[in-house]
């Protein structure tokens, strides 16, 4: 087990995430930020199945078919998109299926801001402003998200790779939390698409 070297990613993997969410003014967020990851049901097997270059989720998920770690993790931190998986339909007309629901603009960019730093975190020396938007297309069809919330992690992801940081968070800091930007895919598509990168 590899207790020091776990420690040391997840601890490291904090510290930048809080950082960033200082940047745009989510204190409490940046403070509390994957504190169940060090919790004994989730930092035990992270030590087990500690890798350095990937998450211990995967390396569990690998080894057991599932991971305990991560099962636990999704449901306690709403800046995953997983939290908010629930039933649609919920009208009582039609038949109900699962589905992503409308996750709120805090928690986009939480998300938004933890892909960028869980980036930086594993690519080390490697990482480019283009690294978290790589990271999403190789696994976007796997990912259920309600089609506002994909359509603004990915016009920030965009951003980021068409813009850099400091202008995407600035931006973020100054429109999207301020509710300036329309949380509505059609309108973030024209957003994103008048960034000239095709999707």
């Amino acid at each position: 087990m590899k207790i020091w070297k776990h420690f040391k990613t997840i601890t490291n993997h904090k510290m930048l995430v809080m950082k960033g969410c200082f940047r745009l003014g989510l204190y409490r967020q940046g403070l509390l930020h994957d504190m169940s990851k060090y919790s004994p049901t989730e930092f035990i097997p992270g030590c087990k199945y500690y890798k350095g270059y990937m998450s211990p989720n995967n390396a569990e998920r690998d080894d057991k078919g599932y991971s305990s770690a991560w099962l636990h993790h999704k449901g306690r931190n709403k800046h995953h998109l997983e939290y908010w998986i629930d039933y649609t339909g919920g009208d009582g007309k039609g038949e109900k299926a699962m589905g992503g629901m409308k996750m709120p603009i805090r928690y986009v960019v939480e998300m938004f801001v933890d892909r960028v730093c869980a980036s930086k975190n594993y690519q080390k020396e490697k990482y480019t402003d283009a690294s978290a938007y790589i990271y999403y297309e190789n696994g976007k069809n796997y990912l259920i998200l309600h089609p506002d919330t994909r359509a603004l992690l990915e016009y920030l992801l965009v951003m980021l790779k068409e813009k850099g940081e400091e202008k995407t968070f600035s931006y973020i800091k100054q429109e999207v939390i301020k509710e300036k930007v329309p949380y509505e895919k059609t309108k973030l598509d024209e957003l994103k698409n008048a960034l000239h990168v095709p999707m």
